[in-house]
């Protein structure tokens, strides 16, 4: 079973970043995702014409994730050439949320590797727990 320290998947996440499509605002990002098994995914984002259309780095790994059949997510790991930190936006911290990703590492200023639990990026967050009950 694979396994990785935060350094391995920082790089790994620059090294993806560099294949993102994002051909108008030049803002590559890339991340990988490691589920229960050690098994590691790689997304970039893909931006489009229709702004609102493209898929960021985070979601595209964790979509890999996914189809490969990956169940829990540990820990994800997102760079990008253009800023460090490289934050998960809103959108991506919800998509995290909903997989119950325990570890995100992002690179900090020095190029160090960056590691916090999820619930500090996204403090009192909604999540698939709060919905039991709804409709009853």
């Amino acid at each position: 079973m694979p396994s990785f320290t935060a350094d391995e998947l920082l790089q790994q996440s620059r090294d993806v970043a560099e294949r993102a499509y994002a051909p108008y605002s030049e803002f590559r990002v890339g991340a990988v995702v490691v589920d229960e098994h050690g098994m590691s995914y790689a997304g970039v984002n893909v931006e489009n014409a229709a702004y609102g259309s493209g898929q960021c780095a985070e979601a595209s790994a964790i979509g890999g994730a996914v189809s490969a059949g990956a169940g829990r997510i540990k820990a994800i790991a997102v760079s990008s050439p253009n800023a460090a930190p490289c934050w998960p936006c809103g959108n991506c911290r919800q998509i995290l949320r909903e997989f119950d990703v325990e570890t995100v590492i992002v690179e900090g200023a020095d190029g160090s590797a960056l590691e916090l639990p999820l619930g500090d990026l996204l403090p009192n967050s909604f999540g698939p727990e709060d919905l039991k009950g709804a409709g009853t």
